[in-house]
C-alpha cells in the first residue's frame, strides 16, 4: 500500500535537505495509514487495550529530499507471527522515482502493561486481516 508525504519547510536542516530523523516519522505516518486502510485504525487497537511498541528501526538512505518534494512510501508487511510484526518501507521521490530510503520497523503486540500478547489467540479477526495482507504482498 502506498502513502504520499509532502516535505515541509520545517523538516529541512541548515543544508536545505530533509533532516534524517523525519524519516522515522514518515514511516509511522505510513504505518498508521496502512492500518487505517485495512480497518484496524490505531484508535480502535488502543481502545481495546492493545499497544504496538517499536522494538527496532533500520534505515538506509539513498537520496536526499528537499522542501516541497513529495515522497511515495510503499509499505509492506515483511514478517508477521501474531506477536511481532515487521514493516518494510520503500520511499521514493514522486517526481523522479529515485529511491530515497529503505526502512524497516519491528514491533510487538502488547497489553496495556507492555506484556507481549499473541493476537492470533486474543484477536483472531485482527490476525486474519494482517495475515491476509502479508500473504498478498509476497
Amino acid at each position: 500500500m502506498k502513502y504520499e508525504k509532502k516535505i515541509n519547510y520545517y523538516e529541512t536542516d541548515r543544508m536545505g535537505i530533509t533532516h534524517h530523523s523525519n524519516y522515522i516519522r514518515y514511516a509511522e505516518e505510513a504505518r498508521v495509514d496502512i492500518l487505517d486502510k485495512i480497518g484496524l485504525p490505531y484508535s480502535k487497537i488502543e481502545s481495546e487495550k492493545v499497544l504496538i511498541p517499536v522494538l527496532e528501526v533500520k534505515c538506509k538512505f539513498k537520496h536526499s529530499t528537499t522542501f516541497e518534494d513529495i515522497i511515495v512510501i510503499d509499505v509492506k508487511i515483511k514478517e508477521f507471527n501474531g506477536i511481532r510484526i515487521t514493516f518494510e518501507y520503500t520511499m521514493t521521490k514522486k517526481e523522479t522515482n529515485d529511491v530515497v530510503a529503505i526502512m524497516e520497523s519491528t514491533h510487538c503486540f502488547t497489553d496495556e502493561h507492555l506484556k507481549p500478547i499473541n493476537i492470533k489467540k486474543i484477536k483472531p479477526d485482527w490476525y486474519e486481516i494482517i495475515d491476509k495482507l502479508e500473504k498478498s504482498e509476497k
